[in-house]
């Protein structure tokens, strides 16, 4: 009942509760957006007056240091019209001195270029030497330096929109003309410091056409025609631009596209007028800042006031928070009791499928191996032999080709040897046992394993006894014996950086074949005949090769033991009994 009041008091002060929230938050957004506007306005009109301060500063220092390097210039040429020595080689007509002269005033006044004309306009000496002998009498410095006594400038385009900045004054003696001097004044460096600033800056002579410019483009072009965009703004662009200028005044020029502020002076010189345009990029930087900040303050505002309003609601919620933690932990103990259910379950599923995959792998190790390496090998040498008999049949040798087919009838009866051993893997009965030279073996088995001995690099020494050494045994388990060996000496040295393998056949009161690896060695030694027990990983090996072996091993009359090398490594030895006197006689 009391539970039943308390939720009727909660549920009719919602809505006059969700009533004043919503009008606190409107009244909140109201105010912040009033906020940055006033505040975008008014920081946008600051920032742009001292961007603009600043901008007239950078403007008044490029065009004094333009101004300053003409005017330096525009006294070389008095002087060098002045120079006895550039007089007497244009009177005399002997330059081989000239050169070297104007490349001395060039470094100790720095100009850029200076050339010296003869009164035809053939040059007879330059600071560039490749301009000697090149002819400027139609050019404007050369006709204008001729037609007066003063020191003439000019201004010529070159191509590419580039243009040439010259001093030119006439050097005279006795009233007669004997050449004209000219000084190229260095402009492009201030083109190229201007250029490598945040501001784009342009010179226009008096007839408005650009001649120095920071954009390669503005060239040679009327100030009108260089600042108007080649691509005309698509709706999209314009919408944009639009939403981006909203709250700024209006910008005073556009360049490529961008609103630019434009700050222009007179330059005392020739009429030119110098118009430097700074982006309004580093004053929207500084007003999104604040107005980032201003936003930051308000969300945080908000926040607080959300977190006060849900006081009341949270402390609600904690009785709810109570009743529901016994719930919580009786829920987390079946939880738990179900997970250590279904993990050991799924514990014993592992545990049969691997029993089961294991049984399944055993057997099928065991066929795969003899099919594979017992049944290829006769396959590919009666092949061989039939391409010979083939070949000898066609030369008309009939009786070689004949040893051939009697090769494969041979191999042949190796192959039904072989099945009828893998019908023998399922029950266990009395094999017939024949005398076989265990070098036989030997070779037998490493050419079974050729193929796996291709894969790699390994090295094998074999060494054998000359004479035969005679077993009385099933050749075709012996040498499933001497497979085994090689396979788990080529698995211990897969690691090795220069592995090998040692086969050493030697005869005392029995036959002793040792098998060393220069691999790991041998971990347990104790248990390495043991079913099922391997160091392989999983899908590798079962464990049941040396198992077999041994059995094998035991069947024949021997043994077959392992240990460790001293010198790294492991070796495996199988003794077996010869042959007695009356088997070889009976052989």
């Amino acid at each position: 009942m009391q539970s039943r009041s308390r939720s009727k008091r909660i549920s009719d002060a919602a809505p006059g509760k969700s009533w004043r929230i919503r009008l606190a938050a409107t009244l909140l957004i109201l105010l912040a957006i009033g906020v940055v506007l006033i505040t975008n306005r008014w920081l946008s009109e600051r920032f742009t007056e001292t961007t603009r301060n600043r901008a007239e500063l950078r403007l008044a220092l490029y065009s004094g240091n333009m101004l300053s390097e003409v005017q330096r210039t525009a006294v070389v040429p008095l002087l060098l019209a002045d120079d006895p020595a550039i007089r007497d080689s244009l009177k005399k007509n002997s330059f081989s001195r000239t050169t070297l002269r104007l490349i001395e005033v060039q470094k100790e006044i720095g100009v850029a270029s200076i050339l010296l004309l003869d009164k035809d306009g053939w040059t007879v000496g330059a600071t560039n030497r490749n301009l000697l002998g090149t002819a400027h009498r139609n050019d404007s410095y050369f006709v204008d330096a001729k037609r007066t006594k003063d020191t003439v400038f000019s201004v010529t385009p070159q191509a590419g929109g580039a243009y040439d900045f010259t001093y030119a004054r006439v050097i005279e003696a006795d009233g007669q003309v004997l050449g004209v001097i000219v000084v190229a004044v260095d402009m492009m460096k201030h083109e190229r410091a201007w250029a490598g600033l945040q501001d784009a800056v342009l010179v226009a002579n008096s007839e408005a056409t650009v001649i120095l410019a920071t954009e390669p483009s503005w060239r040679s072009k009327p100030v009108a025609e260089a600042l108007s965009p080649t691509d005309k703004p698509s709706a999209l662009d314009r919408a944009l631009k639009g939403a981006t200028d909203w709250a700024q005044n209006p910008p005073d020029a556009y360049v490529s596209g961008e609103a630019v502020l434009r700050t222009e002076a007179r330059v005392p010189f020739q009429g030119w007028k110098m118009v430097t345009f700074t982006a309004y990029d580093s004053v929207r930087e500084r007003v999104n800042g604040v107005i980032a900040l201003e936003i930051m303050g308000f969300a945080i505002f908000t926040a607080l006031t959300f977190y006060v309003l849900s006081r009341r609601a949270w402390s609600q919620s904690v009785s709810f928070q109570r009743e529901s933690a016994e719930l919580r932990l009786l829920n987390a103990r079946l939880s738990r009791e179900i997970a250590e259910r279904e993990k050991v379950q799924k514990t014993l599923e592992v545990a049969e499928l691997t029993l089961a995959q294991s049984s399944k792998l055993a057997a099928l190790g065991e066929m795969s191996a003899a099919v594979s390496h017992e049944l290829n090998q006769p396959l590919a040498a009666m092949k061989t032999y039939l391409a010979g008999a083939r070949l000898l049949l066609q030369r008309k040798r009939p009786d070689e080709a004949l040893s051939s087919f009697q090769r494969i009838d041979d191999l042949i009866d190796r192959m039904g040897a072989i099945t009828r051993q893998l019908k023998s893997y399922a029950r266990k009965g009395g094999e017939a046992f024949e005398p076989v030279d265990l070098r036989a073996c030997i070779s037998s088995a490493l050419a079974m394993m050729e193929p796996q001995l291709k894969q790699r690099v390994v090295k094998i020494t074999r060494t054998v006894p000359r004479q035969p050494v005679t077993i009385l045994a099933d050749r075709l388990r012996l040498e499933q014996v001497i497979i085994n060996l090689l396979r788990n000496a080529l698995d211990a040295t897969k690691d090795m950086l220069d592995p090998q393998i040692d086969l050493l056949l030697t005869v005392g009161e029995s036959a002793t074949l040792a098998v060393r690896d220069n691999g790991t060695g041998i971990g347990d030694i104790g248990s390495i005949f043991e079913p099922f027990y391997t160091t392989k990983k999983p899908g590798e090996g079962v464990g049941l090769g040396l198992a077999i072996s041994s059995g094998i091993v035991t069947d024949l009359g021997g043994r077959l033991t392992a240990h460790n090398a001293e010198n790294g490594g492991a070796v495996f030895e199988v003794q077996l009994p010869l042959m007695g006197k009356e088997a070889k006689a009976a052989e």
